[in-house]
């Protein structure tokens, strides 16, 4: 599929989709649980479905109801399976996973497409042999075979990734013995506070020292059933924010809760220390274009996701703006670094890729035909990049925006945009 785009400025109101990382972890608990948890308003997506699915495979029961799934946990007591569990392109459900099968005595294995195989995996593999797990992969990568149960004990962990402390937070507590967890290196610090809530809501026994570098984890605890609504995620609602900066738009988002852990709340700081207009309404949250944007050094260690956003908003900010300290922004679906400079560099920006980032200065965007590397968020970067440049956009291997935002092209439609799948 493509994406083709035109110039447009962009007003209205929009609903956001709910979180990605908060139904995962949702899905996650809920499987884990004895009994039958409510998850009110999940979101709705290629990741999600996958997660979905593979809970379904491991034994949980699912029942689809208006804006809610009931799902019946089975407590981890895992079904021997015939076949691998196809998690698609989501990476989250796979580090999760990995860690809740390491818990269960059958062998559980897990594959996915092309780019899911990609991603590394080493860093929590090791942690859970430590813990007591057999694991079966090539390279630290998928396709992977785990076969528990963990015991406990000690273990260390590389944090590029926290999805890798996730898997381990998630699973430790049903390890036999307690555990220790030694971290080195965090980056995604508020993705971590995400599943540390989660535990909290569930009562789970742990301590951990300021920093988020060690954790000890009490072992022999189990999860119970919970009804929980799912917030909306502001990793997509970065998405409507950027169009009002780049399109000298206006743009109102509706039912954020700037309470929730979600590190990708910081963009709307760092749009509005940029210079965009944002004003805070009840639940509605007001983005306007009110003066040129200014280009900022911007540290985007704890909101990776944001790169390929923020990416195209420095084009259209006065001056230079350096995204910096997001070296992990390269093991995503795709390596966003990479991939965001030669696209942009296409649309003509003066962009110059870094190790751990980019340095972007004002451009005049033209529109050409750029690709999406079935990234969901760079399909999105690059079609609000589209929206500001001259002339039409066509955005190759589009198909992949449904991972998180399956109603985007609709929802951007009724905003004024000027886009449409071909």
């Amino acid at each position: 599929m493509q994406l083709k785009v035109t110039k447009s400025t962009l007003s209205g109101e929009i609903n956001v989709p709910a979180s990605k990382s908060h139904t995962i972890r949702a899905l996650a608990v809920a499987l884990m649980a004895n009994g039958v948890s409510k998850i009110h308003n999940p979101l709705y997506s290629g990741d999600t479905i996958s997660c979905l699915n593979a809970i379904k495979n491991l034994g949980a029961t699912v029942n689809k109801l208006d804006n809610c799934w009931e799902i019946t946990g089975n407590g981890g007591n895992f079904a021997q399976l015939a076949e691998k569990i196809d998690l698609g392109n989501s990476g989250t459900s796979l580090r999760i996973l990995s860690g809740l099968a390491s818990t269960g005595s059958e062998p559980v294995s897990f594959d996915g497409d092309h780019s899911l195989r990609s991603r590394p995996m080493g860093a929590v593999l090791n942690a859970l042999e430590n813990l007591g797990a057999d694991i079966k992969s090539k390279d630290g990568k998928c396709p992977i075979t785990i076969t528990g149960p963990v015991l406990g004990g000690e273990t260390d962990v590389n944090g590029k990734s926290s999805q890798f402390l996730t898997s381990l937070l998630f699973a430790t507590p049903l390890a036999k013995n307690n555990s220790i967890i030694k971290v080195d290196d965090l980056h995604e610090k508020p993705y971590v506070e995400i599943t540390l809530d989660w535990l909290r809501r569930q009562n789970i026994k742990f301590a951990n020292c300021a920093d988020l570098s060690r954790f000890e984890v009490e072992g022999n605890q189990k999860y119970t059933p919970f009804e929980w609504t799912i917030p909306a995620d502001f990793s997509t609602a970065t998405f409507p924010l950027i169009a009002a900066a780049v399109t000298q738009g206006e743009i109102a988002i509706n039912n954020l809760d700037f309470n929730d852990r979600q590190g990708d709340k910081e963009v709307f700081n760092i749009l509005e220390n940029m210079g965009l207009s944002i004003t805070k309404k009840d639940k509605t949250t007001i983005a306007k274009y009110a003066k040129p944007l200014v280009g900022k050094i911007i540290d985007l260690n704890n909101t990776p996701d944001a790169l390929p956003a923020l990416a195209v908003v420095a084009c259209f900010a006065k001056g230079e703006t350096q995204l910096v300290n997001v070296a992990q922004a390269r093991i995503k679906e795709t390596d966003r670094i990479k991939c965001m400079t030669a696209e942009l560099k296409k649309m003509g920006a003066d962009i110059t890729e870094l190790d751990d980032g980019m340095i972007i200065k004002e451009s005049k965007l033209h529109g050409t035909t750029v690709e999406g590397y079935d990234d969901h968020r760079i399909i999105m970067a690059l079609a609000i990049a589209g929206l500001g440049a001259s002339g039409q956009t066509i955005i190759n291997a589009a198909e992949s925006v449904g991972v998180t935002y399956p109603n985007f092209v609709d929802d951007f439609q009724k905003l004024k945009a000027e886009i449409k799948e071909v």
